[in-house]
């Protein structure tokens, strides 16, 4: 039975930029995949025209957002419930607030916790800081683990729906102890500068939000979102040199899929996957 998977984005975190493709890496895989945005913005208004994606008729949707508790985001999710169509919330730390809601209203859910938030002022971020930021933050989550461990808890919904069941929906708050346990690394040195990466991506979200909200003169927040920035960039560093360890004794996890959507792995670079 072929899948189909609904995407709602709405505004943007990290993980907006590959949540629809870590499902058809190779483009070849037995499923299909929808995906309606509304960019930047994330009101009601834009929720409300994201209901196309009911013509798509999907198994199941994934609503991904910064701050899931406002109106627009909660709308979306809604709207998908009162459809009747089963839907993973994906979102930013804030999403903590209501987490015991979502889970009583049956919603799946992945709370990101390393997905930071970006340094938005005017005088600090144009197209290409936040371009550069997303960068690094999409570095960090891939190279932590936090891409592996939400492809492994949606390939397994999948399967469910493939198989004709109705399978539970992921309930999973995502801190560096089990992103970095999915990553899959044998160093340990590996283990820690993927940890160091992680908790530094998560420090740049209290920076931000100082900066963004608290301090009102530019003398103020615009080096505070600038330090933020900065830490981001270095955590992207860190995540890369995890990486480049397990390269060094060849020893990289790989977890592509095959057309059939069975998850292969393999490590030996010179090795088929199975």
């Amino acid at each position: 039975m072929t899948v189909r998977v609904g995407i709602v984005k709405l505004g943007n975190i990290g993980t907006s930029r590959f949540i629809d493709l870590v499902l058809d890496e190779r483009a070849d895989r037995d499923i299909y995949v929808r995906t309606v945005g509304a960019g930047a913005k994330m009101g009601e208004a834009e929720a409300e025209e994201m209901k196309a994606i009911l013509d798509f008729k999907p198994q199941f949707c994934i609503v991904i957002s910064p701050n899931c508790t406002v109106p627009g985001p909660t709308k979306a999710r809604e709207m998908l419930k009162e459809a009747g169509i089963p839907t993973i919330v994906v979102s930013d730390p804030p999403a903590l607030k209501i987490k015991d809601d979502l889970k009583a209203k049956g919603f799946g859910y992945f709370i990101v916790k390393c997905d930071p938030m970006i340094g938005a002022r005017r005088q600090f971020l144009d197209p290409t800081e936040m371009v550069l930021f997303n960068a690094d933050a999409v570095k960090v989550l891939a190279a932590t683990g936090v891409v592996r461990l939400i492809q492994k808890a949606l390939d397994e919904v999948i399967a469910g729906y493939a198989a004709g069941q109705t399978p539970a929906l992921p309930q999973i708050v995502i801190d560096d102890e089990k992103a970095v346990a999915a990553a899959g690394y044998k160093n340990p040195y590996a283990v820690a500068k993927a940890r160091a990466a992680f908790v530094m991506s998560e420090k740049v979200a209290d920076v931000d939000l100082k900066g963004c909200f608290m301090q009102k003169e530019m003398d103020q927040y615009v080096p505070t979102v600038a330090t933020a920035h900065e830490l981001l960039r270095h955590a992207a560093k860190l995540a890369e040199e995890a990486r480049e360890l397990e390269k060094a004794t060849d020893s990289v996890l790989r977890t592509p899929h095959a057309a059939d959507g069975k998850v292969l792995s393999k490590t030996a670079l010179l090795t088929k996957p199975e």
